[in-house]
């Protein structure tokens, strides 16, 4: 027969807990976790027997954490916090050109510059697998809390994420978003005021995502009503294409206009006053120290160092 804590700290209870007490609705929260909704609230429900008190209460139709639930949540983050420094300490022992390495890329981001060097990093290290997940902001905060992915390739300053004390970053480069336009009148301009944006329709990222949510911060800050937005793509290649074509407004990182001035038939400039951003690797503290891990950033710390990240990002896309 299962202890009580067999009973409570099981993986499956805890998984089972920690995503209903992030979405805060049992229907979303079961489609996520592939089960049924009648099935999630046994497990809950049996949870709850078990510590003998109600982790969730109702109010109409809005659940929220009760005094036990919060006190469950933050003991279930302790326990993912010493599994994951447990795993992180006995990898620091394996070797630095063998095992696995994940990573997760902003789905957003112009990703051929990684991708060239992880082909150059696996012919130099074959015994390394590496792996490669295009993910939203939440997939990867959710995989970098429960260590299912190493490093994280992502834009910052990301003011969704709250607590940073448990994560460290490494910039990549630093980055200006620019206004692309097939605008005459504003051909000439060295910058762009935000005012002078907003007379056209634009083409942008989905609502979620991190640049689309950044120029809405930006233009909000300039008291300038946020871009009307009538199309959204997921990669930068599919909205330069399409304001190519129809002749909407957008903004791309300066990285990918330069990358790709070829085939911009469009002017650009950057926004006054600026909007400006890191691209990054983020990863949990001492994570660095794992020797594979430790290995893979030093190795691309050496591939920008003998030609920089714009000057590659321009010769693979000739």
């Amino acid at each position: 027969m299962k202890t009580k804590q067999e009973n409570i700290f099981s993986s499956k209870t805890l998984t089972y807990f920690l995503q209903l007490a992030e979405t805060m609705n049992y229907t979303q929260a079961a489609q996520l976790l592939g089960i049924t909704q009648p099935a999630l609230t046994q497990q809950i429900k049996k949870l709850e027997r078990t510590v003998d008190a109600p982790l969730f209460y109702s109010v109409g139709k809005k659940l929220h954490l009760s005094d036990a639930g919060r006190t469950m949540l933050k003991t279930t983050h302790e326990i993912y916090d010493l599994l994951n420094q447990a795993t992180d300490e006995i990898q620091q022992t394996t070797s630095a050109t063998q095992g696995k390495i994940s990573i997760g890329l902003l789905a957003s981001i112009e990703d051929r510059v990684l991708e060239d060097f992880a082909i150059k990093y696996y012919k130099q290290n074959p015994k390394i697998e590496l792996s490669f997940h295009m993910l939203t902001r939440k997939e990867i905060w959710e995989r970098l809390e429960n260590n299912q992915i190493d490093l994280a390739v992502m834009y910052l300053p990301d003011d969704s994420i709250k607590n940073w004390k448990p994560y460290q970053s490494k910039k990549i480069i630093s980055e200006d978003l620019l206004f692309l336009h097939h605008n005459e009148k504003l051909a000439k301009r060295k910058k762009i005021k935000y005012k002078d944006t907003i007379d056209n329709d634009w083409v942008t990222y989905p609502g979620q995502y991190y640049l689309n949510s950044f120029i809405k911060e930006a233009y909000k800050n300039q008291l300038v009503d946020a871009p009307k937005s009538v199309a959204h793509f997921t990669t930068p290649n599919q909205i330069m294409r399409f304001s190519n074509a129809t002749g909407l407004y957008t903004a791309l990182p300066n990285s990918y206009v330069q990358a790709n001035a070829a085939t911009a038939n469009l002017w650009s400039a950057p926004f006054d006053p600026a909007i400006r951003f890191d691209l990054a690797f983020v990863f949990r503290k001492e994570k660095n120290q794992i020797p594979r891990i430790a290995n893979f950033l030093s190795g691309f710390d050496q591939y920008i160092a003998t030609e920089d990240y714009i000057s590659r990002l321009k010769s693979i896309t000739e």
